[in-house]
């Protein structure tokens, strides 16, 4: 994102120059309300940025707030590690009847910790044990989170320096048409597997996210996730689906992986499975898969019981019928015909996407920036993505007012116009 820097003494004098979005944003915010917050001064921001991903159905939730308020003047229990709560079992008897069962998912759930870094660990390590081999293989423009053994399956050079050890164990490939459609699906990736010489240890699993989110909204064909789990099947090797940020309903349907057909072996899960922005992750597995001893892998925060009443209340709210994603499907469609023709006024941009995640690439980066800078002038919250930040990512709630959608586009088109 653009650096903006203005005076705030006290986050400029106390907290640590690690941070960023507010760097990009230098307001300091006060209240949040469904698509909006407002600063301290009063002013309103439309967020088409939604937590990251984790407020899918926006900032303070009434349905969701009042079932935490509830549980909370119940002086029910907040910090419980590992162990059997009330609000535990609801949430996975909910989860089970409204999400897996419907779908004919047949995954074991554990809670690996609050975040979704935590949860793709887990899986490693999951997918190590069961195969009893170290190579993971991931894919390029991937992001996996920030602590070491994602760090090793994320392709983001700046992220990846961050270590300041080596990252070992995993191996790129190239993803969805990361050489221009030059190249058959797959050539160079089973080209390794056969050859004895190639120096590709046999892997123990792949992972990969349906849409790279942080890399750029680079959306990989159904046919193209078939192939994988395809090439996973024959190989011997584990299908794990990263769905952090594109699941919970943020391309339409609850997984991203619906759309194409296939049953990942292990899923992640986090952000907005809680719904209110607490934080919570979920690693999935078929249940073949459990072979896990009893705190071989755990966390103090693994057992957020308010997360599990919020996130039982949103299953409630948005996943016991088809409408959220029909919804969902209905606004995309809307946002990508907005964007296309957006891009075919404006020399050197192009979009792409899925559900309400979109993203639209400027030929040069700067400008991307450039973009989100005049669009936070004008009230709207946009961050940029990409490998050189090339991509201004929209990620509004899911709960978005069609009216509201529309807003936050002619800011976005008049943000484009004024960098251009």
């Amino acid at each position: 994102m653009t650096t903006i820097e203005t005076p705030l003494s006290t986050f400029e004098l106390l907290e640590s120059e690690v941070r960023s979005y507010c760097r990009g944003w230098p307001v300091v915010f006060d209240q949040a309300r469904g698509s909006h917050l407002w600063s301290e001064d009063g002013r309103r921001y439309l967020d088409f940025f939604a937590g990251a991903g984790s407020l899918n159905y926006g900032h303070n939730n009434p349905v969701l707030k009042r079932a935490l308020l509830d549980y909370l003047e119940n002086d029910g229990i907040t910090h419980g590690l590992d162990m059997a709560t009330t609000a535990k079992r609801a949430f996975l008897e909910n989860f089970h009847d409204l999400v897996l069962k419907p779908r004919d998912l047949p995954y074991k759930v554990m809670f690996p910790g609050p975040t979704g870094t935590n949860a793709v660990e887990s899986a490693l390590k999951l997918a190590r044990k069961v195969k009893g081999r170290e190579s993971v293989v991931s894919f390029t423009n991937a992001f996996h989170g920030m602590t070491l053994g994602s760090l090793a399956v994320t392709g983001n050079a700046f992220k990846r320096a961050g270590a300041g050890i080596p990252l070992v164990h995993g191996t790129p490939m190239p993803f969805d048409d990361y050489l221009d459609g030059q190249v058959p699906d797959f050539l160079w990736f089973e080209r390794l597997l056969a050859d004895t010489g190639s120096g590709l240890n046999h892997p123990a699993a792949v992972i990969v996210e349906t849409v790279q989110g942080e890399g750029g909204i680079n959306v990989a064909r159904p046919e193209w996730l078939r192939g994988l789990a395809a090439l996973c099947e024959r190989h011997d090797m584990l299908l794990i689906v990263d769905d952090i940020q594109m699941g919970c309903g943020r391309t339409g349907s609850f997984f991203s992986f619906e759309e194409a057909g296939i049953t990942p072996d292990i899923v992640t899960v986090s952000k907005s499975i809680s719904g209110y922005g607490l934080p919570m992750a979920l690693t999935l597995f078929k249940p073949e898969l459990d072979l896990w001893e009893p705190g071989e892998h755990n966390g103090t925060f693994r057992g957020n019981n308010p997360a599990f009443v919020t996130a039982t209340a949103a299953l409630h709210a948005y996943w016991a019928d088809k409408e959220t994603e029909l919804r969902t499907a209905r606004l995309g469609e809307h946002v990508e015909q907005r964007l296309l023709a957006l891009c075919a006024e404006h020399t050197g941009a192009s979009c792409r996407g899925r559900g309400l995640v979109w993203g639209v690439e400027f030929e040069d980066p700067a400008r991307a920036s450039e973009v989100c800078a005049r669009a936070f002038e004008r009230g709207l919250l946009l961050e940029t993505s990409g490998p050189q930040g090339e991509v201004v990512k929209l990620l509004p709630a899911l709960t978005v007012s069609e009216a509201e959608l529309d807003e936050g586009l002619d800011i976005l088109d008049r943000a484009v116009r004024a960098s251009g």
